[in-house]
């Protein structure tokens, strides 16, 4: 805001004015604040007859100003409004907002009530709704609307009005992440090698279409390089049915059949666009490595993720999105060669439904496998979930191929203090290639509880396959593959999720399992876990325990089958920071039983402003071949990028890993390179604030020009983006220092701030006849007069931001010729540079 009031009034006369201004303010404080400007003049002749008018009981000069709108105590909106001076009965003057009939529509007013509203074109008559109120709040900004309840709608809490929504601008996006690795051997047991993995992430952005496409590249050491297609699609909202509609490569939703990829279209509830009140995951990806590892992780037999961790428990949680539903496929490459694959499920919840809300998909075109051997046979599929009253939810679906038809048909029930349940049952007739005709039922339990009492969240699907012959969609369409079978298809499955909090000082309990049994196969695969954490004066530890039958490794000495482990890990961290700030020591212990045990000791941390550098070092030994370890890694998040990189050794090999990932955004104002992207972005537009931070963005800063991109962002959601003012250069005042955006999905929304770029001025103005010029004139650019200007405060000083090295400025106190004077200044590069000049001008 350019808008200030510089004003320092000596000590006796503040005492003065306090004594004689105290017993009219007593007198008036049931009713309103006044100041009498004739007190002014005590002590300072000079300021007879000083028109303060326009300051009387907070009024301020007509004109645009960015405010916060609150409706009934209830912040709605933030945006520029115009604001008239209006008469009011007691024949006075305050200022009133010109709002729209539109603008009213938005945030929930009942206007076809109130036909009189938009008697004036331009700017709605709130004379017209009784009881209704606009007090404009200059000192906070703030627009206060004050509506009967009965001219509002009823809207849940944290309702955003589809008309504030914003489909953001044009833009040409690519977020892309470059890995590699090179390993060289230690012995014969060990052979040098190198890969490179690319993914890149391009994007167009034309009004409310999204065209999004997914590519990878792999190069192994033999040079063989693949590229694949992970999807490519063409997406946009439907307001009207809460929707979005999905034109390419997908996968279908999994809530009431499991997901399929395709390529055709789809159109699907879309949950963000309701409020938070009303709409209901995204799995995490845990494991322990026993070395320096390559994590590999497959969705629908694609690669969606790739990258290295070091000895001990990992979590990924930053994989980008892919479009669709479905178990994932994780391989941990371990640096002797061996293998570990596990499953991780989407842990699925009941489908339960609010009263009247329809969720549905409607989906259409040909299978997408991932083997190029399979045919792409068309399909369709149609899902709907209604929420009926009594807390009950009735849900179910077709699913139809040449070679494949279903149906399904559930329900669910909100048990109150009992839980939540849903059961489904599925019929479905098959005739896959290698087998005759079939047709089986499978049954679903789902049940969900949260004792909040206790603090445990408990869930468990159970899938159980009641007949040999049903068979999913997938595992039919797939038969066309030389490497499928249907033979050993699975006969039941069962999950189990627990979360348990045992108390502030007792730190928390989870649990996990997974059981899955086959037809026609006398085999189980099954995964069991469980793991207990806790803190205490800032130092963390965890114990956790896993066994799984399903592992298997594929090591240089032989091929070799782990039906069964079993691996226990301890981890502790402990904060340095009495010794070294913003760092930690570790210890992590992980055995199993098949004898390989590894202890890792390692310090990490944290560096830089904004803490953009993370590092690690990690030194560790192993009984199973590997002997000593060692890990150096590092994270470096910058305006233009992330850089990862890091060394691992062991008795058997060296490795070096390295990656860079980062967005590029192209725009109508150029071209801003940036960390990797969100779904949902904002470009930060403050032209001339270079190297300014933005709030709770690590190493997130303005370039050279003044842009960047902030991904933490919400669609449909009120979001709002700070710059940090700590960051400022000297030369740089920002009016605005926070914007409030409301994107739809996958737009990109411009926040801009104005930056007023110069020199900051503490200026002494002084008339021709050697008086001051009065308190609360108002001085202005001369070649901008109309915009915001600066106030002058006692002894004629005025507080000015933004000034160039030369200029003119205007200074008015009244509406006179003889009531205004301008000012040609000239600024010296020496004081330019010097912080706030002090300057003495005459106003001419």
């Amino acid at each position: 805001m350019r808008t200030i009031l510089y004003s320092l009034l000596p000590p006796t006369r503040l005492a003065v004015l306090i004594a004689l201004a105290l017993p009219g303010v007593m007198q008036n404080a049931c009713a309103e604040e006044y100041f009498n400007p004739a007190l002014l003049e005590v002590g300072n002749p000079s300021m007879k007859g000083v028109d303060l008018s326009s300051f009387a009981r907070g009024a301020q000069v007509p004109g645009n100003y960015r405010v916060e709108v609150v409706v009934n105590d209830q912040t709605v909106d933030s945006r520029e409004i115009e604001f008239k001076s209006v008469a009011t009965a007691e024949g006075d003057h305050s200022l009133q907002p010109c709002l729209s009939l539109g603008l009213l529509q938005s945030y929930g007013v009942k206007t076809d009530l109130f036909p009189e509203l938009n008697k004036d074109r331009e700017c709605v008559n709130f004379a017209a709704i009784p009881h209704a109120s606009a007090d404009f709040i200059f000192g906070a900004q703030k627009l206060l609307l004050s509506f009967p309840q009965a001219a509002l709608t009823s809207q849940a809490r944290g309702y955003v009005a589809p008309e504030m929504w914003d489909e953001g601008i044009n833009a040409l996006l690519l977020n892309y992440s470059i890995s590699g690795d090179n390993t060289w051997g230690r012995n014969s047991m060990t052979n040098n090698s190198h890969s490179q993995y690319a993914n890149l992430r391009p994007g167009i952005n034309i009004g409310p279409w999204r065209l999004r496409n997914y590519i990878t590249w792999r190069r192994d050491t033999d040079g063989k390089a693949q590229w694949d297609t992970v999807y490519t699609y063409a997406q946009r909202n439907i307001v009207p049915l809460k929707s979005q509609l999905t034109l390419g490569d997908s996968s279908s939703p999994s809530d009431v059949f499991d997901s399929i990829p395709f390529r055709g279209g789809q159109l699907a509830s879309d949950d963000e666009m309701l409020p938070d009140s009303q709409k209901g995951y995204a799995p995490v990806v845990r494991g322990i490595a026993r070395t320096s590892a390559q994590v590999v992780i497959r969705q629908n037999g694609y690669i969606i993720y790739q990258s290295y961790v070091a000895p001990g428990a990992f979590e990924i949680t930053d994989m980008y999105p892919t479009g669709g539903a479905g178990d994932l496929s994780v391989s941990v490459k371990e640096a002797d060669g061996s293998v570990h694959d596990f499953v991780v499920p989407y842990a699925s919840v009941p489908v339960l439904q609010r009263e009247g809300r329809l969720k549905y998909s409607l989906t259409g075109g040909q299978y997408r496998p991932s083997d190029s051997e399979v045919e792409k046979r068309p399909l369709m599929q149609g899902t709907a979930i209604y929420g009926l009253p009594k807390g009950f939810t009735l849900y179910g679906g077709i699913q139809a191929s040449s070679p494949y038809q279903s149906y399904a048909m559930g329900v669910g029930k909100n048990m109150g203090e009992f839980g939540a349940l849903s059961v489904d049952v599925t019929q479905a007739r098959s005739k896959p290639e290698t087998i005759s005709q079939t047709s089986g039922q499978a049954w679903r339990v789902r049940y969900s509880k949260n004792f909040t009492d206790t603090g445990t969240n408990f869930s468990a699907t159970s899938y159980r396959y009641s007949t040999a012959g049903y068979y999913g969609m997938q595992e039919v369409l797939d038969a066309d593959s030389e490497n499928a079978s249907l033979l050993d298809h699975r006969r039941n499955r069962a999950e189990v999720t627990l979360n348990q909090t045992l108390g502030p000082a007792f730190g928390s309990l989870t649990g996990s399992a997974i059981r899955e049994a086959y037809w026609n196969a006398d085999k189980t695969m099954s995964s069991y876990s469980v793991s207990y954490n806790n803190a205490w004066n800032g130092i963390t530890w965890g114990l956790s325990y896993t066994y799984s039958n399903n592992a298997s490794a594929d090591g240089n000495g032989g091929d070799k089958t782990y039906d069964k482990d079993q691996i226990l890990a301890l981890n502790i961290s402990i904060p340095l920071d009495r010794f070294l700030s913003n760092t930690w020591a570790s210890y992590s212990l992980n055995t199993s039983k098949k004898g390989n045990t590894t202890h890792t000791v390692g310090l990490s941390g944290t560096a830089l402003q904004e803490n953009a550098l993370s590092w690690s070092v990690q030194q560790g030994y192993g009984n199973d071949g590997s002997g000593h370890t060692g890990n150096l890694s590092a994270d470096y998040h910058g305006t233009y990028g992330e850089v990862t990189g890091g060394y691992s050794s062991d008795e058997n090999m060296q490795r070096m890993n390295y990656g860079l990932n980062g967005g590029v955004l192209v725009h109508a104002n150029g071209v801003t390179l940036a960390q990797p992207f969100g779904e949902t972005i904002a470009l930060i537009k403050a032209p001339g604030a270079s190297g300014v931070g933005v709030t709770g963005q690590t190493g997130v800063k303005t370039d050279f020009r003044g842009y960047t991109v902030a991904s933490n962002v919400s669609p449909y959601r009120k979001n709002s983006l700070s710059l940090d003012t700590e960051t400022l250069p000297d030369d740089v005042e920002l009016q605005l220092t926070t914007q409030t955006v409301i994107p739809t999905r996958g737009a990109v929304v411009r926040a801009k701030y104005i930056a007023n770029v110069g020199t900051r001025v503490l200026m002494t103005l002084t008339r021709e006849n050697g008086q001051l010029v009065p308190f609360g004139a108002t001085v202005t650019f001369a070649t901008d007069p109309h915009s915001g200007g600066f106030i002058v405060g006692d002894q004629g000083q005025v507080y000015l931001t933004g000034l160039e090295n030369s200029g003119e400025l205007l200074a008015r106190w009244g509406m006179e010729a003889n009531e205004q004077c301008r000012v040609n200044y000239v600024l010296h590069k020496a004081e330019a540079d010097s912080g706030v000049v002090l300057s003495n001008e005459i106003c001419k």
